[in-house]
């Protein structure tokens, strides 16, 4: 976590570290370094308390990831199209500003909460929290999480989500997944968007994009979809009923699953942390 990006102070957890907050004063006065690790204690506190409520009503919740542009909000806008006669839907937006994606979200007629994260790059499991107080989950059976739009630091950050996808665009690099590896570890699904413009874009090679992802060790599906095509986006809502008719079986044993969060993430916030501990303010 950096001065720079301000990812470690959100909207969601900056009342632990105001004057009179749970970490306002920490072991050495102001050390960084102490500060960062009981947010993160904090943030895994909160996303364990979230996925139980999403569990107790038996509620799918997914996070989205990409960089931005990559088409998130249109895959929503697809899914939600296509789905919502047989499954009930909602979304969490979070943007640095504005209600834009909410309120395309709003316009399929299914509810949206807008989270507007200000200068922090990812959502943390405080400010989700905070939403699902928006929705009445015993009407859903799935809740998808936009996070926003960032190839670094949303994959080190459970929310209480189940599952994380990674949106990697045609318009993008296929070497992504070798440059931002972190993120496409912590991915559990792999979507490789925009492919109708595959025609046009010959530089990008889904199979070494692919290729790329197999190298991070990561078994994840890898999925072609295009928005725009009925036919290009039928595999992701195959492995999307999939997964809500294994998430119900797992509850009815009474397991859950994690997301793969990405502990490699975490380590490089702290080392940041490190880095900047001299510094008076807890602002890593």
């Amino acid at each position: 976590m950096c001065d720079t990006c301000g990812c470690n102070i959100t909207p969601g957890n900056q009342h632990l570290v105001a004057p009179g907050g749970k970490f306002s004063k920490v072991s050495n006065g102001n050390s960084a370094v102490d500060v960062l690790q009981n947010l993160l204690n904090e943030n895994d506190h909160q996303a364990a308390h979230n996925r139980a409520h999403f569990d107790k009503h038996q509620v799918l919740a997914i996070n989205l990831m990409s960089s931005p542009g990559a088409g998130k909000t249109s895959l929503l806008e697809r899914t939600i199209e296509s789905l919502k006669d047989r499954y009930r839907i909602a979304v969490i937006e979070g943007d640095l500003e504005t209600e834009n994606d909410a309120e395309r979200i709003r316009a399929k007629q299914v509810p949206a909460v807008q989270i507007t994260t200000g200068n922090a790059c990812h959502l943390d499991a405080h400010m989700v929290h905070d939403a699902l107080h928006q929705l009445d989950l015993s009407e859903l059976d799935i809740v998808f999480i936009e996070n926003v739009g960032n190839l670094v630091c949303p994959a080190s950050f459970d929310l209480g989500q189940h599952r994380n996808i990674t949106l990697l665009s045609v318009t993008e690099g296929d070497d992504k997944p070798a440059k931002y590896p972190v993120m496409f570890r912590a991915a559990d699904l792999v979507l490789i968007t925009k492919t109708d413009l595959l025609a046009v874009l010959d530089d990008f090679d889904p199979h070494k994009a692919q290729h790329h992802v197999r190298n991070l060790a990561s078994d994840a599906p890898v999925v072609q979809i295009s928005n725009r095509h009925a036919d290009l986006v039928s595999d992701w809502f195959s492995w999307l009923e999939e997964e809500i008719h294994l998430h119900r079986n797992r509850l009815a044993n009474g397991h859950t699953v994690r997301p793969r969060v990405q502990a490699d993430g975490i380590k490089l916030h702290q080392h940041d942390g490190h880095n900047h501990s001299h510094k008076s303010s807890p602002r890593l």
